[in-house]
This record gives structure tokens, sequence and C-alpha cells, in this order.
């Protein structure tokens, strides 16, 4: 089916509903790259127009990619929730936007919603949003996640301590972990990418994140983030493995190229279950996605990259996560050229991932040769910390050594924190109070060097 706008003397056409996405999509480099991005800012704006006076029940008797060859889009219809939809399905895709920023439509209101909303309708709303009501909305939605302690509560802001070491020498991802720690970072997880995936690395990783965890009491989970296979191998062998990791993608032929499909997922996710190391929840998933992926792996069926990274949140919410993290900068600059497109995926990946129900973390991030430098992170963590984002990442001085890219630090975290009032994970922050790394007078450092006690317990197996 086609759709079309008049503008003045002008009447745009667009062929099917996957090419009115993809020129509504506000300009980024990827979908320059493929070819179906609009070719001026006209066009996109006439797409807009188009999109936002489409109902939303056109998004379930339309397929983007068909479900015959693509079973991302048959869990998509599987999973659709006809009686929570009812309540939207009078709406247009802008009468969406316009219901989703009433003052009345408020958290219950959202979480009542969330398995009536396909990706694709997430998608559609927020290319009609500004990047106010990108965080306004995504304010009201919380998502609360457990393992050993609890995550995305309001007002609270968690940090993954990410310890990378190009060798994978577990001194120097031990000293990392120390920084972090003394520095108020971890309580989301404390993960590393490991420099080679293969099975002993990861168990001989692990077992130094346990003793770590259990010798401090430290109320936090380990994630060493390998491929699914050899997580699953590891858990055959009894390491102590808190979450299952794996990159996912909005794609069957994205995820295959990932080297995983659905039953995959599921079989790793019910082995993970029975090993049951959660204290106070069992959401044990950790899905790492990003824009772009699927026209780098050749997968994208022509559909624009915004709107496949969040049918990318359909695989993650099938498996109740404890973290999803867009890693929004990493893919480079022929996906996302420079700060301000960075910026605004980071808020788009955000807000689609909350109104979906997921844990939503961002890696604010870019690499060396994209046009874009620590200011333009800065902003970007600022309007993720007041649009509700569940947890950053914290990097030793930001710049991860492993991956060499530029991401956020942990100084960042206690900036973010320091400025709008947000604390811990209400567990993660009662151990760090306990043990004087943060004071109880204003629940951010004190000045005395009382950290050392940390240190000395790790070392020597004492708390």
């Amino acid at each position: 089916m086609a759709y079309k706008t008049v503008l003045g003397p002008r009447t745009y056409l667009f062929s099917d509903l996957k090419d009115l996405l993809a020129k509504a999509s506000p300009l980024r480099s990827g979908d320059d790259l493929a070819g179906i991005s609009a070719r001026s800012q006209e066009e996109r704006v006439a797409a807009q127009m188009a999109l936002s006076e489409l109902y939303l029940s056109e998004f379930l008797n339309t397929e983007l990619i068909p479900a015959e060859i693509d079973e991302i889009s048959r869990l998509i219809l599987e999973r659709h929730d006809k009686e929570a939809f009812g309540k939207i399905s009078h709406l247009t895709v802008g009468g969406f936007r316009d219901y989703l920023l009433k003052e009345s439509t408020d958290t219950r209101t959202l979480s009542d919603l969330i398995w009536g909303i396909t990706p694709e309708m997430a998608a559609a709303v927020s290319k009609l949003m500004s990047n106010q009501d990108l965080i306004l909305v995504a304010k009201k939605c919380n998502v609360i996640s457990k393992f050993r302690n609890t995550l995305g509560m309001p007002g609270r802001l968690s940090v993954r301590l990410q310890p990378n070491h190009p060798t994978d020498d577990p001194r120097g991802v031990a000293a990392s972990i120390l920084d972090g720690l003394l520095l108020g970072s971890g309580d989301a997880v404390i993960g590393i990418n490991p420099a080679t995936d293969n099975v002993p690395t990861v168990i001989a990783l692990l077992e130094m994140l346990d003793s770590i965890i259990r010798r401090g009491s430290i109320p936090t989970q380990s994630c060493v983030l390998c491929h699914i296979t050899t997580s699953m191998e590891v858990m055959k062998r009894k390491a102590p493995l808190d979450l299952v990791f794996q990159s996912i993608g909005g794609t069957e032929a994205l995820n295959k190229s990932f080297g995983v499909d659905l039953s995959l997922i599921r079989e790793a996710y019910e082995m993970a279950l029975e090993l049951r190391r959660g204290t106070v929840g069992q959401n044990l998933m950790y899905f790492e996605t990003g824009q772009g992926s699927a026209l780098s792996a050749g997968a994208h069926h022509g559909a624009d990259q915004q709107t496949l990274e969040v049918r990318a949140y359909a695989v993650a919410r099938e498996f109740s996560p404890l973290l999803v993290n867009t890693v929004v900068g990493f893919i480079g600059p022929e996906y996302l050229f420079n700060g301000k497109q960075i910026l605004r995926a980071g808020l788009e990946d955000h807000f689609c991932g909350k109104l979906l129900g997921l844990p939503m973390g961002v890696d604010i991030c870019y690499t060396n040769h994209a046009d874009a430098d620590q200011d333009d992170m800065d902003t970007l963590l600022t309007l993720l910390g007041v649009a509700g984002c569940n947890y950053i990442m914290g990097v030793p001085g930001a710049d991860d050594i492993m991956l060499s890219y530029q991401s956020t630090s942990f100084h960042d975290a206690l900036y973010l924190r320091q400025v709008l009032g947000l604390r811990p994970a209400p567990e993660f922050e009662s151990w760090l109070l306990s043990h004087g790394i943060f004071s109880p007078e204003t629940g951010l450092l004190p000045k005395a060097e009382n950290g050392f006690r940390l240190l000395e317990g790790i070392l020597n197996g004492k708390d």
C-alpha cells in the first residue's frame, strides 16, 4: 500500500510502510548509506505528516518483514496483546504521541499498555517526537528488574562497572574493579568484555568476579560478555555464572550473523534459571543492541536502522532481562555520523525500550573517528539522567583500553548522581554506606579515604 502527502504544489509518495518509516526518520548516516532515507528535509516532514495520520492498527495489518521468513516478525505477532491494544486501537500515530504526552497518562497507564504496543508502533511514534517528548515519556516509564539488587527504581541511577583489559590480565581487571567500587560504581553489574572468547578464560574471570563479590559481600552481579554458547558451556562446567549475555538484533538474519536464534537464547535462559543464583529476583539476561548492526550485517531487509533497533527489543522482552544496553555510538560514523545523531539515537532507543517495558541502560559512547567529543557525551549523559535511564557505563577514565572507544567514567556517574540527586540501587547504596565509601550525610563520596577497608578486605579475603 502506498502513502502520500501533499505539501503546497508537491505530492510526496511513499511506496509502502517500510519506505514511509525510513523517510520519516530523523537524519542519520546509516539510512543514507542504505539509500532509504529522505532526499530532503521537506520530504522527511512530508513522511512524518503521512505517518502521523496512520492508524496504529495499520502496523498489525502490514508486515514490515514477512513472518514467513523472519522469526522476529512471528514473535511480535504472537506476543501482541489485543486487550491491551484495545485501549489505544482508535488512535493514529499522531494521536498516540499526544496520548503519551498527556499529564493524565502516567506510569500505571503506560505499564498496562506494554504488550499492546508493537516495536513498529513504538518506532513510528518516536519519529514524530522531539527530544523533549522522548525524555518526558521515558521518564514516566519505570521498569524495575532484580537479581541481587533492585534496579530501575525512580530516583536511582546504576552503573555497569566495565573493567576491561586488553589481555584479560586478572590483576588489571581487579585494579579497575576496585577503582570503580571505591567510586560507587558497579550496582548494575560488574561486566567484563573479554579479549578472548574461550571457556578457560571466561571461567577464570567469572571465578575472580565471584570471589570479589563474595568476599566483599557486595550486593551486585557479575557478567563476562562472551558468546551465549560459551556461557552455556561455562554453566555445564559449574562455573559461577550470574548473567547470560548476548548481542541481539531486530531480524532473524542479523541474529543468525551473531550465531543465535530464539530457541538457542531460550535454552541458555532456562539453563541459567536452574542455577538460582539471584537473591532478590531472577532477571538474569543481559542483552546489548545498537542501531546500524542490521545494515552492517547485510540483514536489514530495506528497513531503517531505528525501526530495526526497536524490533530487537521484542527479542529482549521475551526473556525478562535484568539489563538491556543500547551501545549507541560504538558502531561508528557510517551509521551515526556525529554527536547530534548519537544524541538523538540514544534518546530514541531509551524511550522505545522503556515504552516496551525494558530495563534500559545506554552506553553513551563514540568511536575516535566519529564527529563527536566528550562534550556531546556530557550532554547525552545529562539528558538520559533526566529521562530516568536505568544505568550507564563506568569505564576507568572513560577510555576503554580493550575496545578502543570513548564511553563514560566512574566520575561521570558521580556527576550525574550529584547534579540530579540520583542514588544507587538501594541494596548497593546500603553497602556503600556501611563500608564508608559514601557519606551517610550527603549520600556522596566522603572526603576521608575510608575505602582502604574495602581494599584490604578483598585482598586478604576478609570483609
